[in-house]
């Protein structure tokens, strides 16, 4: 096994030992040469009434089996409480909610929000509204009421499912604002005496315990998840029940869920990643999945990975990061037998934190690549094949991903290895964004001569691995060079003073724009001018004069959307003066 534990040595290769358990895609080309999508469609249960559900195929078809009794969602709460739900279970609860929806008037196509912290009832309301064939929308509980209203505005909210301090501090103040929200269901104590405000108990608790689903097109809308933008206004990426097609595949693959796994995803559902991995791919595998309601806390999430035997981990660069920050031993002080298969999606993982995951945990980060629009993970480090750390993997079955250069009206594949380009993805697939939520326009600007264009430069080398550069209005133009902010951070977070770092371009009279780095510094270490002076020396050194940044500023952090990705276009908009656009993701801390 070639194999360097040291994260300040970066192995160019992770050749891994056979794995514990054999793995899902065993063999790469063999499984994507004989891949189709129909295929793995009918390898779904599918609708008695006709069509595809994503709730049906998430919790109902594990129903008169095994797997009916067994435990779909384990919760953890941040007092220590505890609450389990077997499939069985879950079952019954979310049809007690889709019939209350049904009571209460809420026709299929209409919106429910979901605006609460990880509690049981958020993944009962999700999939109840589901089977109702409701729109679902889950907001991260972190949100003001702007950015609440505003996407309630946009999608025409039906209905908003929350708990009693949120209706109070958030939303409360927003009902006359937001006409179409006809009823606010609040889970725990209802204020008495308000107008369309009912509380969770009172109306489920009624409902009866049986749901059938009634005849669902695949295509028909099933969640709209809104992303940032960078002027002042979110994108609502419109995603169907068929995409649920794309979720048990990736499951499988990339996540490499077995039928006994007891799966934990960091991911909140008010983003993409929580819904997609932390709500519908687990639950379709018919996994046990776990949901810790607090939020970061190495210490925490490393006794949740003991106790509760977890043995697939999906988490955060950002929290890879601070776990990195404490050191190894930390991690060293539990047993962690289980955990045999670890993955990180939001942003790039940078290639020490990989090799740092073997030094701590004894397993490489599998990190992987895709976005809110394409509505699953499409290209992956996967459990059987080398890691090359820093690569975003390889395309998942069923996925066509190439270079290319936009030429005219059409685009031109780019055939050279290690060559800078968009990274474009071939259309469609199941659970690719069927539009921008009105806005039309935008979305046919997406695609080109069938491909969909991610708005990543990327590249890819000559065994197939692709490479992340930077967002395509991120990229930096210096002295005729085009440089990946990715790079440089990596570069710098080698250093073993820094624990995070943005990277963006400064305009300059000279060489177009001139590289400048925001660098947040691990314990212990001060800002100076010898640091500075040291951390520039170090990037001249790994990258070259023409990439290394010229100018280093110390931050004691960096702004991040709650998500976890740094904000290089906030970076910018105030290092320049510039209109700051949507905030409606950036942490809270960041806010003050």
């Amino acid at each position: 096994m070639t194999l360097q534990t040291a994260a300040s040595a970066v192995p160019a290769r992770i050749v891994k030992p056979a794995p514990r358990v054999p793995p899902n895609l065993a063999d790469y080309d063999a499984t994507c040469a004989a891949f189709s999508w129909a295929r793995a469609g009918a390898e779904l249960d599918g609708l008695p009434a006709g069509g595809l559900n994503i709730a049906h195929e998430a919790v109902d078809r594990h129903l008169g089996g095994p797997r009916e009794a067994r435990t779909a969602i384990r919760w953890i709460g941040k007092a220590g409480a505890r609450r389990e739900l077997s499939y069985g279970d879950l079952a019954r609860q979310t049809n007690r909610f889709a019939n209350a929806l049904r009571n209460l008037g809420v026709l299929p196509g209409e919106r429910v929000f979901v605006l609460m912290g990880r509690l049981p009832e958020l993944y009962i309301a999700v999939l109840g509204a589901l089977k109702a064939r409701c729109v679902v929308t889950p907001l991260f509980s972190a949100f003001g009421p702007e950015p609440i209203a505003t996407r309630a505005e946009m999608a025409d909210a039906r209905l908003l499912v929350t708990t009693p301090e949120l209706y109070q501090r958030k939303v409360k103040g927003l009902r006359a604002r937001l006409p179409g929200l006809k009823e606010v269901v609040v889970v725990g104590e209802a204020p008495t005496g308000e107008p369309g405000v009912v509380g969770w108990d009172a109306l489920v608790s009624t409902a009866p315990d049986r749901f059938t689903i009634e005849a669902t097109d695949p295509e028909s809308m099933a969640l709209l998840h809104f992303t940032s933008g960078t002027t002042g206004r979110p994108k609502g990426a419109v995603h169907v029940h068929g995409a649920v097609v794309a979720h048990a595949v990736t499951g499988r693959y990339a996540l490499d869920l077995h039928d006994d796994d007891v799966f934990w995803c960091t991911a909140d559902p008010g983003w993409v990643t929580g819904t997609s991995y932390g709500i519908v791919a687990p639950l379709v595998a018919g996994v046990t999945n776990v949901v810790v309601e607090a939020e970061f806390d190495a210490e925490t999430w490393y006794g949740v990975l003991e106790r509760e035997k977890v043995s697939v981990w999906y988490t955060a660069p950002t929290a890879i990061r601070m776990m990195m920050k404490l050191g190894a031993a930390a991690v060293q002080g539990h047993a962690l037998p289980a955990l045999r298969f670890m993955a990180s999606v939001g942003e790039p993982l940078n290639p020490e934190a990989v090799a740092w995951g073997v030094e701590a945990f004894g397993l490489p980060f599998h990190d992987n690549w895709w976005q809110t629009e394409t509505g699953g993970i499409m290209i992956a480090n996967f459990a059987a094949l080398d890691i090359k750390p820093g690569s975003m993997g390889r395309p998942l079955p069923g996925i066509t991903a190439a270079i290319v250069r936009r030429s005219g009206s059409g685009v031109e594949i780019v055939e050279t290895p290690m060559t800078d380009g968009e990274l474009a993805l071939k259309a469609p697939w199941p659970s690719m964004m069927r539009g921008y939520l009105h806005e039309d326009e935008r979305y046919r600007k997406c695609f080109v001569d069938g491909w969909y264009l991610t708005g990543d430069l990327a590249k890819r080398d000559d065994e197939g691995y692709f490479w992340f550069v930077g967002r395509a209005d991120d990229v930096i133009k210096s002295a005729g060079h085009l440089i990946g902010p990715f790079e440089v951070e990596s570069a710098l977070i080698e250093h073993p003073a820094v624990a995070e770092a943005g990277v963006i371009g400064i305009p300059d009279p000279t060489v177009g724009e001139m590289v400048k780095a925001f660098v947040a510094l691990k314990p212990g270490f001060e800002a100076s001018e010898a640091l500075n002076r040291e951390l520039l020396g170090h990037a001249r050194k790994r990258l070259g004069a023409a990439v290394a940044p010229k100018a280093i500023e110390f931050r004691a952090n960096l702004p991040k959307t709650r998500s976890g990705k740094i904000m290089r276009r906030l970076l910018k908009a105030r290092e320049l003066g510039l209109p700051e656009g949507d905030l409606s993701t950036l942490e809270s801390d960041e806010q003050k």
